[in-house]
């Protein structure tokens, strides 16, 4: 049996959201007569009290979707100079949207705001609207971002009129690092995206929540962008577990990256970078003349163990659903003797 590193969209469904799956009441998305997407969108709209929600392919998807739904072309947005929409979403808001991006400097996603303040662009002629600022909780670094950083951010946003997109990709990983319930969070911005396919281990799907008039131009735009779906209860009620069985197992993806960390230590070679474990994200670097970056990578696949190589000279390592601590000991294990070779 593989255990699988990489990342947690590589999680699986649970027995329970297949048979959710196998015998869900469907309609037409499309049409908004899908009585189960209809119910996600519902649970998801109350849970994170925003007046809708719409259910979407993936979160990137819903970044996108959002940005395309708050901007008109020729915009600048403000993003994260480390953040998932800017490094990892393709270019997707220039292709998509017709927005520069304008990264602004932040500390593993933690917002210098003063520094923000001063890229919001004034009225003059030559330069382009702040259309939209961008925020991400939990962060791709592995941080939960302090709601007090999450609220200064959002009140000089409302100051200037300009809207707040929270990328929410894990939102209940950091609402569990922070203690906090989620819609503490979302509070902080005018929409928010929501992976239902990361730990919460839906095959499929995110949620893009708003106003009510945010999420009805945002659901024409994602049937401009080929988001519409038909039956699509059947990968929402994987969705509607998600929410409401799946959230609590967080916690243990947490302990388990904690653990890892620890056993991590135990090689000389490796440095994990603790400012960085927040939520289920474990971040280190290991010496290249003890090994380099294939060698561990095709080592350790040998093994049936999945990593990705490295970013920016650290790997990261995520504990899923599918991670447990044995299998943490087992890597660890499996390490050590691809380093004692």
């Amino acid at each position: 049996m593989w255990i699988d590193l990489r990342s947690d969209t590589v999680t699986q469904p649970t027995a329970a959201m297949r048979q959710a799956m196998a015998y869900a009441e469907v309609g037409d998305d499309v049409y908004g007569d899908d009585p189960t997407v209809n119910q996600l969108e519902k649970l998801a709209s109350e849970r994170f009290e925003k007046e809708a929600a719409l259910f979407v392919p993936s979160g990137t998807f819903g970044n996108q979707v959002a940005i395309m739904s708050h901007t008109q072309r020729g915009d600048e947005i403000l993003v994260g100079d480390e953040c998932h929409i800017l490094m990892h979403e393709v270019g997707g808001a220039a292709v998509l949207s017709g927005v520069q991006t304008r990264p602004f400097p932040t500390d593993d996603g933690r917002v210098d705001v003063c520094k923000l303040e001063k890229m919001i662009r004034g009225n003059d002629i030559h330069f382009p609207k702040t259309g939209l600022i961008c925020m991400e909780n939990a962060h791709s670094a592995g941080t939960a971002i302090p709601l007090k950083n999450m609220q200064t951010v959002y009140q000089l946003a409302k100051s200037q009129n300009i809207p707040v997109h929270i990328d929410g990709a894990r939102i209940f990983n950091a609402a569990v690092a922070l203690g906090v319930d989620a819609k503490e969070i979302a509070a902080y911005g005018d929409s928010v995206n929501v992976c239902l396919s990361k730990g919460l281990c839906a095959p499929v799907g995110s949620l893009l929540l708003g106003s009510n008039d945010f999420i009805r131009k945002a659901r024409k735009n994602r049937k401009l962008m080929g988001g519409g779906l038909r039956q699509a209860g059947i990968l929402a009620a994987a969705g509607i577990i998600a929410l409401t069985e799946m959230i609590s197992r967080l916690s243990e993806d947490h302990k388990n990256a904690r653990y890892l960390a620890d056993r991590l230590e135990e090689i000389d070679s490796c440095h994990v970078r603790r400012d960085r474990l927040d939520i289920n994200m474990v971040f280190f670097t290991l010496d290249e003349s003890v090994i380099n970056e294939s060698a561990l990578v095709s080592g350790l696949n040998s093994e049936k163990i999945k990593i990705n190589g490295q970013e920016d000279g650290l790997y990261r390592f995520v504990t899923n659903q599918g991670v447990s601590a044995a299998a943490i000991d087992q890597v660890i294990e499996k390490m050590k003797a691809l380093l004692a070779q």
